[in-house]
C-alpha cells in the first residue's frame, strides 16, 4: 500500500474537463489502489458518478469560490466545507483546475499533508508544481501533475462506464432499430466554436441517403439549433434537452458515429468508444483534439481573427461570439463522416455496462 490512503482531486468544471482527467484518475487509482480518492467538483459530478464504476470513490460539492465555482460565495458555506475537508486529514490534494491564481489558494486552505498541482505565472505554489501554459493538451496536462507524485500514465485515452440505467433511459427516447444511427451535436459553451445548424442539416442529409439514421442532441438551451436542423432535415429525431448526461452517455454508446462541435458531448462520445468527426477552431485542437485518427476525425478551421471586427484573437479578446468554424465545409465533414460510416470494422472499445 502506498502512503498516501486519502487523496483530494479538485476540477470542478464542464463535462469535458472531465473527461480529459479521466487518464489521470485512472493512472491515480492504479497507483495508490487502496487510498480513498475524493473528487472535489460540482453537483453534477455527484449525481453523474452515482453508482458508476470510476477511479474515484465520492464527491464532495465544492462552494462559490471565486473563479473555481460560480455564485455568490458564502462564507459560512466556505467555512463548513474548509472545516469538514481539514477533517478528513488528506495526505495529497491535488489540483487540476485551472492555472491556480484562484484554485491554488482553495487547495491549501484543504490542510492536507502535500499539495501538487498546475501554476500559472500569477498563481500562488503548491508543494510540487506544474507550469501552466494554456496551449498543451488537456489530457497530458493532467497526467503530467499526477506522474509527479508515482502516478505514471496507462493510457491516453479517456474511458467512461456506461451503466445499464444510461442504456435504458437512452432506449426509452429512442428504440434501436436496424439502421445504423448517427448523432448531430450543434451545440457548444462558447458561440465561436459553433458551425452553422444548416451545415449540419446537409450532412444529415448525406448520412440519410447512405441509410443512416439520424438524431439530434443538445441541451434545452440548443433546441432553436436542433429545430433549425429539423427544418431542412425532418428525418432526423430531435433529442435536444431530452437526456440527462447519463442518458446521453447510453445513447452515444449504441451510435455508429458522432458528428460535433468542441464541446463536452464530442468528448463523451470518444470517451464510450463511439468514432467521431470534430469541428475545431485550430487554437482548441492543441488542448481539446483526439490523439489518434483511426476512429475520430477532426476538421478545422485556421480562422484566427475575428469575422466581425477583425481582432486577431491570438492576440486580444472582443465581444463578439461570431463563429470561428463555419468556414469548415459540408463535403469535408460529410466525406469523412461517411468513411466513418463505411469502416464497420474498426476496432471499437466496447464499453463495459455496469449496474446503475
Amino acid at each position: 500500500m502506498r502512503p498516501e490512503h486519502r487523496i483530494a482531486v479538485l476540477r470542478a468544471n464542464g463535462i469535458g474537463d472531465l473527461v480529459f482527467a479521466l487518464p489521470a484518475l485512472d493512472a491515480l487509482r492504479a497507483a495508490y489502489p487502496e487510498s480513498e480518492i475524493v473528487f472535489l467538483g460540482l453537483p453534477w459530478h455527484r449525481s453523474f458518478f452515482d453508482g458508476r464504476p470510476s477511479p474515484i470513490d465520492r464527491v464532495e460539492v465544492v462552494p462559490a469560490w471565486p473563479g473555481v465555482r460560480d455564485g455568490e460565495p458564502d462564507r459560512n458555506e466556505q467555512d463548513a466545507f474548509f472545516g469538514r475537508m481539514r477533517a478528513e486529514r488528506f495526505d495529497l490534494a491535488i489540483q487540476m483546475h485551472g492555472g491556480g491564481r484562484n484554485s491554488n489558494p482553495m487547495v491549501r486552505a484543504l490542510g492536507a499533508v502535500r499539495t501538487v498541482g498546475l501554476q500559472a505565472e500569477d498563481a500562488p505554489p503548491l508543494d510540487i508544481n506544474v507550469p501552466y501554459r494554456y496551449f498543451q493538451s488537456e489530457v497530458q496536462r493532467c497526467l503530467e501533475v499526477v506522474s509527479l507524485v508515482g502516478a505514471p500514465a496507462l493510457g491516453a485515452h479517456p474511458h467512461l462506464c456506461v451503466t445499464t440505467a444510461d442504456l435504458a433511459e437512452a432506449r426509452g427516447a429512442l428504440p434501436g432499430e436496424r439502421q445504423p444511427l448517427v448523432v448531430l451535436n450543434p451545440g457548444a459553451g462558447d458561440g465561436r466554436r459553433r458551425w452553422p445548424p444548416e451545415k449540419f442539416a446537409a450532412v444529415g442529409r448525406r448520412l440519410v441517403r447512405a441509410g443512416a439514421r439520424v438524431a439530434i442532441t443538445g441541451a434545452f438551451s440548443d433546441a432553436p439549433l436542433g429545430a433549425a436542423i429539423r427544418e431542412s432535415l425532418p428525418e432526423a429525431v430531435d433529442l435536444t434537452g431530452a437526456l440527462s448526461l447519463g442518458g446521453l452517455v447510453g445513447l452515444y454508446s449504441q451510435c455508429a458515429l458522432v458528428v460535433s462541435n468542441d464541446s463536452g458531448p464530442l468528448h463523451l462520445a470518444e470517451a464510450v468508444g463511439t468514432p467521431t468527426v470534430g469541428l475545431y477552431w485550430c487554437g482548441n485542437v492543441i488542448n481539446a483534439g483526439p490523439a489518434t485518427r483511426t476512429a475520430h476525425r477532426v476538421m478545422l478551421s485556421w480562422r484566427l481573427r475575428c469575422p466581425v471586427c477583425r481582432v486577431d484573437c491570438m492576440r486580444g479578446a472582443c465581444a463578439h461570439d461570431a463563429s470561428f468554424i463555419a468556414d469548415i465545409s459540408v463535403r469535408e465533414v460529410a466525406d469523412e463522416a461517411l468513411d466513418l460510416l463505411a469502416g464497420a470494422t474498426i476496432a471499437r472499445p466496447l464499453p463495459v455496462a455496469a449496474p446503475a
